[in-house]
């Protein structure tokens, strides 16, 4: 929990823009992974080993705290990377690893590393959490649990004065918003089975994402279902009972997404963060949640549903592949100049027209995910623009700095 007693917010980072995208819009904390030890090990947005200083060093200016997540299965010949990466960790002076193999709690243990202990445990009970304690400080409970069975071993903790290795009363962490897996705590086996592709060691090709026929073997009959994606559940959104989660005593609130663009980061990080301070200071409200869901429709989802929280037992299966967002960007240029006295950017339009009134998101590893409604530009120092096309030059102002390696994105309805 932040030093306000609010809940934490913690936000994922897939690379630099999606950092600085969760530092801008009120994260407490990050979570990210490095190279092929995490269990986003096929995204290709990844850190690198020699990036940890730097993620160290931007996130302390904000205050906001680190957790590597070194949550797979681990080999034998994994040992000595594993060694190698939590002692880089522990040198930029990383908040926590994010743990459930055994060779990995102990070796972060042993180099006096904050462990936290990942969703693949499937911890459901307070003896589980008594164990852990041992060795972790904080721990993310079963993605089946319900709020009453949460609420019952945050009491028990509370109660009992169960302490993790730092003294302090451990704490309890659930995953918030994003996609969830039809496993259980999302241990599953069919990429493995099927491709050879192990999604416990961060491989998963996403079979259940895709569109079956189901056929019964004996009659050759084949299965009518109401809905074509009957393994790919829809994702998981708390925002509307978040009251009930902090009610319960939940210390953490993580938001899954490390595979997913910063526009998402930025958009789900604000929304939660409005949400928590207004718990706090009393103003939680259905308009407020109504406002929260509309903006959270607007990037990546495949439908929404409360998870087990509210004592569901099935999941509520999505209707497609894909994403039911709202909104999608465009490419349409690249950053070319920035001037800091007067905070105009310039850019250079590669593809489609950007028009006045256009909403527009720019983004970078610096910058972050910045978005805003473009009232007025000049194109190729002409002023009064209403147009601006490709290969044209055009300059126009902004709120933040514009680097060169920033790319502007055009919002339109999806």
């Amino acid at each position: 929990m932040t030093a306000s007693g609010k809940i934490e917010l913690m936000a994922p980072a897939g690379d630099f823009t999606a950092m600085q995208a969760a530092l801008d819009n009120g994260a407490d904390s990050i979570y990210f992974g490095v190279e092929q030890l995490n269990m986003r090990a096929r995204a290709s947005m990844n850190f690198t080993i020699d990036d940890l200083p730097e993620i160290s060093r931007r996130c302390k200016e904000k205050g906001v705290r680190t957790y590597l997540t070194l949550n797979t299965i681990i080999y034998d010949h994994d040992l000595s990377i594993i060694k190698t990466l939590l002692d880089k960790a522990k040198a930029a002076d990383l908040t926590a690893v994010i743990a459930m193999d055994q060779a990995v709690i102990s070796y972060a243990r042993q180099i006096g590393m904050e462990v936290h202990i990942s969703t693949q445990i499937n911890i459901t009970n307070i003896e589980t959490v008594k164990f852990y304690a041992l060795f972790a400080d904080t721990m993310v409970m079963s993605r089946e649990l319900s709020i009453t069975q949460i609420k019952k071993i945050c009491d028990q903790i509370e109660r009992e004065q169960i302490k993790g290795p730092s003294g302090n009363l451990v704490e309890i962490e659930i995953f918030g918003h994003g996609a969830l897996c039809m496993a259980v705590s999302g241990k599953c086996y069919l990429s493995l089975h099927s491709h050879n592709s192990s999604a416990n060691r961060g491989a998963c090709k996403q079979n259940c994402r895709k569109k079956y026929t189901v056929i019964d073997q004996e009659s050759g009959f084949e299965i009518e279902l109401d809905n074509e994606y009957m393994m790919s559940p829809k994702d998981l959104c708390t925002i509307g009972f978040l009251d009930q989660i902090v009610d319960a005593g939940v210390k953490v609130l993580k938001i899954e997404g490390r595979g997913r663009a910063p526009e998402y980061v930025a958009t789900v990080i604000k929304c939660y963060r409005e949400a928590i301070d207004s718990i706090a200071e009393g103003t939680f409200s259905q308009e407020k949640v109504s406002d929260w869901m509309s903006r959270l429709e607007t990037v990546y989802n495949r439908g929404f549903w409360s998870g087990y929280y509210l004592g569901q037992e099935l999941g509520e299966w999505s209707e497609n592949p894909g994403s039911n967002a709202t909104q999608k960007k465009i490419y349409i240029g690249k950053g070319r100049h920035f001037y800091p006295k007067s905070n105009i950017a310039e850019f250079l339009i590669e593809a489609y027209d950007l028009n006045k009134g256009d909403k527009i998101l720019i983004q970078g590893p610096t910058t972050g995910s910045q978005e805003m409604v473009v009232e007025d530009f000049m194109v190729d120092q002409k002023a009064d623009s209403l147009v601006a096309s490709k290969s044209d030059v055009v300059t126009f102002k902004t709120d933040f700095r514009v680097r060169p390696s920033d790319k502007l994105y055009k919002i339109v309805s999806a």
